[in-house]
């Protein structure tokens, strides 16, 4: 339930917590141990869906994907359309192509699709945008980039980057992103903390709820783009990761739990 002028929660305790993201199919998943240690309800409710552009759609974006020798993930998504786009476009990859990621746990990911070199994958190393343009600086000039990316969520920072920079890359929009329907689970349940892990995700919350006020709820974000995109619409930011000491989401939130009991 949306919240009426109610005095911060951030200030007394943290019971029950929405995560922007399907539920995790294990039950080891280490969101059901911070459950279980701290006694928290915990929702899982994708606040966004991925829609595939079709090949014969992508074609009409003049790309041809095998003139590319370097290629640029910020998100797992965006590997999964990449490589489904090739096959359904018949496309073989060289072996020789060279991938740049925003972080190690999206780089790994590559080992699904490719026989993993580390002379062909680098990634930034704390998982912002200026470790990944570290990257790609030394690259630049030998390098064709294609920036895989949503056709209506793409990094702005980035291109802005790269054309900055005297890049030489062109957008690939391999797929499209869509808010999904949330409205009645924010109207109908308060909840004390909600997480966001995608720019899309915040762009939902004001697709459903378009005069969304915070009043208290605690808001956390994974990835610089996500922070910058909950700080954009107003949002007070209270919960960031990864950072040093909190590398995922999980780890955040028990750092916040209790920094509160401490209180």
């Amino acid at each position: 339930m949306v919240k009426n002028g109610k005095a911060d929660t951030s200030a007394k305790h943290v019971k029950k917590i929405l995560v922007t993201q399907p539920k995790p199919e294990s039950d080891k998943s280490p969101y059901y141990e911070l459950s279980r240690k701290y006694s928290l309800e915990l929702d899982f409710h994708p606040f966004i869906r991925l829609e595939g552009i079709p090949g014969k759609e992508f074609r009409k974006q003049k790309i041809e994907i095998q003139n590319y020798t370097g290629v640029i993930f910020t998100s797992r998504n965006a590997i999964d359309h990449f490589f489904r786009t090739c096959e359904e476009l018949k496309v073989s990859v060289s072996q020789d192509t060279k991938y740049f990621c925003i972080t190690e746990a999206v780089a790994l990911y590559l080992q699904k699709f490719i026989l993993y070199r580390k002379r062909k994958v680098f990634y930034g190393a704390d998982g912002s945008n200026k470790s990944l343009f570290d990257v790609i600086n030394k690259h630049k000039s030998n390098e064709k980039f294609l920036y895989v990316c949503s056709e209506n969520q793409q990094d702005n920072e980035i291109v802005n980057w790269l054309k900055n920079n005297n890049c030489e890359f062109v957008l690939g929009f391999m797929y499209r992103t869509r808010s999904n329907d949330v409205k009645i689970l924010l109207e109908q349940k308060e909840y004390d903390v909600i997480c966001f892990f995608t720019p899309s995700g915040v762009k939902s919350l004001f697709d459903n709820l378009p005069k969304y006020r915070q009043n208290g709820t605690v808001i956390g974000a994974f990835g610089s783009n996500t922070m910058r995109a909950v700080e954009d619409a107003g949002l007070k930011l209270e919960i960031k990761a990864p950072q040093p000491q909190t590398p995922s989401m999980v780890a955040a939130l028990e750092q916040f739990i209790l920094s509160i009991k401490k209180k």
